[in-house]
């Protein structure tokens, strides 16, 4: 009889191929991780050779320049319209954004409009209170590794609504229904770190617990081992902070 009428065989293939996944996840960045290299990591991916936005290939220098570039000409009225049909056709095979944004849910900040940006430019991740979490680092580390992404911002803003809970959390002990409670409590770091060197910074409190997160956010993803910490150490990461304004619309660069 021949192979492919054997049922074992039939059986075997799938199996090989659970096996395979296994191994390489138990091995991986988000397994074990002890000996995995970035660049293992990304050779296993299957990440695409041929970049889709080949303008999108930068230093993070230059990533920076150029998101700071697109929040001037959104600020002036100067922002390039979206065309879809334009766009699309490139990125049916694959993606590789020039920065990654991890930022607010507040429907008033929209990355890619603040920054002037086209489908396949900015990955973004977003959460109320713009904070980590292991899923919001295990994504950043994709963008980084995976897609090669040589920037992450972490964006806040004026009149953020999870910081206000955050404070409203710490001053009057206030306990919020559902899952409500677990964002104000990872935000507490930033309202105690403001009052500490409240003397040393200008503005008000709200603004400056704000300020405060953006800060701490960005300091926690520049020592996230194995992959980010590295990338940054080797320079081909920039981890910065800004402050989208509500008024203005200008993101002020405080990290």
């Amino acid at each position: 009889m021949c192979d492919t009428d054997d049922p074992t065989r039939k059986h075997q293939q799938p199996i090989r191929q659970r096996r395979s996944f296994l191994k390489l996840a138990a091995t991986s960045t988000f397994g074990l991780g002890a000996t995995v290299t970035v660049e293992k990591l990304i050779a296993a991916s299957g990440a695409i050779k041929t970049p889709a936005l080949p303008e999108n290939i930068l230093t993070p220098d230059a990533a920076l320049e150029r998101l700071m570039a697109g929040n001037k000409r959104y600020i002036a009225g100067q922002s390039t319209p979206m065309d879809f049909n334009l766009q699309s056709a490139s990125l049916i095979k694959g993606q590789n954004p020039y920065a990654c944004i991890l930022s607010c849910s507040d429907s008033r900040v929209s990355p890619e409009f603040c920054f002037d940006e086209q489908l396949g430019d900015l990955f973004v991740a977003r959460v109320a209170g713009n904070y980590l979490t292991t899923d919001f680092v295990a994504t950043l580390e994709y963008a980084a590794a995976i897609l090669h992404t040589p920037l992450i911002m972490v964006l806040g803003h004026e009149s953020c609504g999870a910081i206000k809970a955050a404070i409203n959390a710490s001053d009057n002990n206030e306990q919020f229904p559902g899952h409500i409670q677990t964002m104000s409590s990872a935000l507490a770091p930033a309202v105690r770190a403001a009052e500490r060197i409240s003397m040393f910074m200008s503005g008000d409190r709200y603004y400056n617990v704000v300020k405060m997160n953006v800060i701490l956010n960005a300091r926690e993803l520049k020592k996230q081992t194995p992959i980010l910490s590295k990338l940054v150490t080797e320079k081909r990461l920039l981890v910065v902070g800004g402050i989208y304004s509500l008024e203005t619309g200008i993101v002020e660069l405080v990290a």
